[in-house]
């Protein structure tokens, strides 16, 4: 599961439940966000939404990791992944795209797939 992958990465900044941010963030590294988000994310590395929160934004990271509520459109580096519990309105664009059973995805996708066999091969060499 995703928990046991992002404990080797630090997460940088954490949105807490009940707390609201309308703006734009910008990180590297990993971020967590429970809580509301309204506006734009940029990040060098994983956007981890977390079950009860609530995001509406436009999203360019490098893993988006949703267990919550998304609508926007994302723009992910290396994989999205819809997690159970996890909501996701809009349009995707990655070359890795994971949907558990349970999921909830109303939009498009779009996949490129030279893109996509280099994340496989990095992913082989390991």
């Amino acid at each position: 599961m995703w928990e046991k992958k992002q404990e080797s990465e630090e997460i940088k900044a954490i949105l807490g439940k009940g707390a609201e941010f309308t703006g734009k963030l910008i990180f590297e590294g990993s971020v967590r966000i429970d809580g509301d988000f309204q506006g734009e994310i940029s990040g060098q590395g994983s956007l981890i939404v977390g079950e009860g929160a609530m995001v509406k934004a436009t999203i360019a990271v490098k893993s988006l990791y949703v267990s919550g509520e998304v609508q926007g459109t994302v723009k992910a580096k290396e994989k999205v992944h819809i997690h159970s519990t996890g909501k996701f309105s809009g349009d995707i664009n990655t070359p890795v795209f994971v949907m558990e059973e349970g999921a909830f995805f109303e939009g498009k996708s779009h996949m490129n797939e030279q893109d996509q066999r280099k994340i496989l091969d990095a992913q082989g060499d390991k």
